[in-house]
């Protein structure tokens, strides 16, 4: 474990060392200021918002993931179109480890963004324990989205037309908050209608553990499935 923690922390550095990369930075703090000062201000204004703030919430969490979820995929793409990624796939490494090398850290940094984004935010007070859950599911995204358009993409222009794709498929569910009920998990089909519906069942205080649960498992089989497929994949 020690050695990956090693790898995962060299690996976390390298990814800023493209300059154009790093100016993604800037995206989780757009959405703190919009959340923190712009939201509350237009929902005092606008009383008519107020009943779409588990939309404005779950919208929030989800681009969070999206720093990480561009920044991985191009990485590894880029690695791909230069032949980097042979030299890794000769590295005395296990397929997990290298996996986990790749995104401990994207997937630390993204749970610790919504952990802090769901403490601070002024609508709802949510309690830690189903704050780190939540966290922890939505962050789930990372590894799951860089390693699906990684196993799909050649090069960065056909990464760049997925990653436009995945950003709308991604946000697909939330049209689940706008259908009568009986119809909402006619979506549960995308990983990502668990976590709206999550944030829905907690901002209403109910209980969540369903929607959480059934998340978790998604996101596994999702996992187990892109890493087989990127695995046989990427250092060809």
């Amino acid at each position: 474990m020690q050695k990956i923690w090693k790898l995962a922390l060299t690996d976390f550095k390298l990814i800023f060392r493209d300059p154009s990369l790093r100016t993604f930075l800037v995206l989780p703090v757009i959405l703190f200021v919009l959340i923190i000062w712009i939201l509350p201000g237009l929902v005092q204004r606008y009383d008519f918002l107020e009943p779409y703030l588990p939309v404005f919430l779950v919208i929030a969490v989800i681009e969070n993931t999206q720093l990480f979820c561009f920044i991985n995929s191009m990485v590894l793409i880029d690695e791909k179109e230069t032949e980097v990624a042979k030299a890794y796939g000769i590295v005395p490494l296990s397929n997990l480890e290298y996996i986990l090398s790749r995104f401990l850290f994207p997937y630390l940094f993204t749970v610790l963004l919504n952990v802090v984004l769901l403490l601070v935010q002024p609508f709802y007070d949510i309690g830690l324990g189903e704050n780190l859950l939540l966290a922890s599911l939505t962050a789930l995204i990372v590894p799951v989205y860089a390693l699906a358009i990684n196993s799909i993409v050649q090069n960065r222009m056909q990464g760049m037309v997925w990653v436009k794709a995945f950003n709308m498929i991604v946000l697909i569910p939330i049209a689940a908050f706008f259908v009568p009920g009986s119809f909402k998990h006619f979506f549960g089909i995308l990983p990502t209608h668990w976590i709206f519906q999550s944030v829905e069942q907690i901002t209403a205080g109910r209980s969540n553990w369903v929607d959480l649960g059934g998340g978790f498992l998604f996101f596994a089989g999702l996992l187990w499935i892109t890493s087989r497929l990127f695995i046989r994949k990427h250092f060809v």
